[in-house]
């Protein structure tokens, strides 16, 4: 009996109280700011429902899991409207209301997986419009965009409004996936497996494609993390790093990169302490170019000004990236794999107890000596099964 009540629960995440009382409150919000604007719009004295009851079904969805795709702001207004006009057509032309309410069911589905705005709370939009009453028929058409357009216009807009507003993004955008710089025998898994993987399990996921992508990625650095050696972050870093002071003019960093042939400059203070780095990148994207060299044109001038309340003066300080992860000497290889992968940078400097730059590691010495300690590994499984042989 046991077994059997397991096998019923579903396999859901641990959720925290704060989590759970954020989305019982944002639901009481969408629910209340729809109802109550409803009534302040149109008076108590209508027939019409001023809140209609898949309203609570959407509530669930865009508060309680607002990253899934069934929940974001296309598959609401989309599944609605498109949910409302097929009920309303088969109350019209089907005469059985039980055959009418399961015909514009079925269509609402179909029609909104082939539109790509699955929404469930939909399929009760369907049935409302067949099943819901004279007060509902006599509405026609008038019923898509009354009460289900505004319904779903004021819920849709308080989720925007609340879900941001308690540090959830929505409408959800997909995190990025983390290309860890690793051998492709210990982080072999590409976007075109997962989407064939995707294709061949041909159902719907309540998960967007990138949010799946992300998470999988993530599994393969912790088993990365688990499976780490010995190595540490201190034997592969370069110690002989050219660095520039957060005060030396734009031509200064052109001709250190373009000298040492390197792309990323630490920026660091006269303690050697890291303020930021300075990449090709940044001097393409973040100034102009003529015969004198990089310059801070005046629209980047402006942003400086605004955001400091002084003006620039065309130095490294001026364009240097500053939100910059940096690594420690002790970290294991997994560990600045998993760095370097979720931040996207090809150098990461190293700092030392005392916040000081003691070094930069590069992507090409990472996979170096992510190789060596694979081949290692390889060795010694090899080693351990010819002993088992003999």
């Amino acid at each position: 009996m046991t077994s059997l009540l397991r096998r019923l629960l579903p396999g859901q995440a641990p959720v925290s109280l704060r989590e759970r009382a954020r989305a019982a409150s944002g639901a009481l919000a969408g629910l209340l700011a729809t109802g109550l604007v409803t009534r302040a719009t149109v008076g108590t004295g209508v027939e019409l429902p001023l809140l209609i009851a898949p309203m609570g079904a959407s509530a669930v969805l865009l508060f309680a899991v607002p990253s899934s795709p069934l929940a974001q702001p296309w598959s609401i207004i989309g599944g609605n409207l498109v949910a409302a006009l097929i009920g309303v057509t088969a109350a019209l032309h089907i005469a059985d209301p039980l055959v009418g309410a399961a015909l514009a069911g079925a269509g609402a589905i179909a029609v909104m997986m082939g539109l790509r705005c699955l929404h469930p709370p939909s399929g009760a939009v369907a049935l409302t419009a067949v099943l819901g009453g004279p007060a509902i028929h006599d509405l026609g058409y008038g019923f898509v965009l009354w009460p289900v357009g505004v319904n779903t216009a004021l819920i849709l807009g308080t989720a925007i409004l609340f879900n941001n507003l308690t540090g959830r993004s929505y409408p959800h955008v997909a995190q990025a996936a983390p290309l860890a710089p690793v051998p492709a025998g210990r982080l072999g898994l590409t976007s075109a497996d997962i989407d064939a993987a995707l294709e061949d399990f041909d159902q719907v996921l309540d998960i967007d494609r990138g949010d799946l992508e992300a998470l999988l990625r993530r599994a393969q650095l912790s088993s990365l993390l688990r499976r780490s050696g010995p190595t540490t972050c201190a034997s592969l870093l370069t110690r002989d790093v050219v660095a520039i002071a957060p005060e030396a003019p734009l031509r200064e960093a052109l001709t250190l990169l373009r000298r040492h042939h390197i792309k990323m400059l630490p920026v660091t203070d006269e303690r050697a302490r890291v303020l930021g780095v300075l990449t090709q990148t940044d001097l393409m994207d973040k100034v102009e170019w003529d015969g004198r060299g990089p310059r801070l044109g005046f629209a980047r001038r402006w942003q400086l000004t605004l955001g400091r309340g002084r003006a620039p003066h065309g130095c490294a300080a001026d364009v240097m990236t500053t939100e910059v992860e940096s690594l420690r000497p002790d970290m294991s290889l997994a560990q600045v794999a998993a760095r370097m992968a979720q931040s996207g940078h090809h150098h990461l400097p190293v700092v030392g107890p005392d916040g000081r730059l003691v070094g930069v590691v590069s992507q090409s010495n990472l996979v170096a000596a992510l190789l060596t300690e694979a081949s290692a590994e390889v060795g010694a499984s090899e080693g351990r099964s010819a002993g088992l042989a003999a």
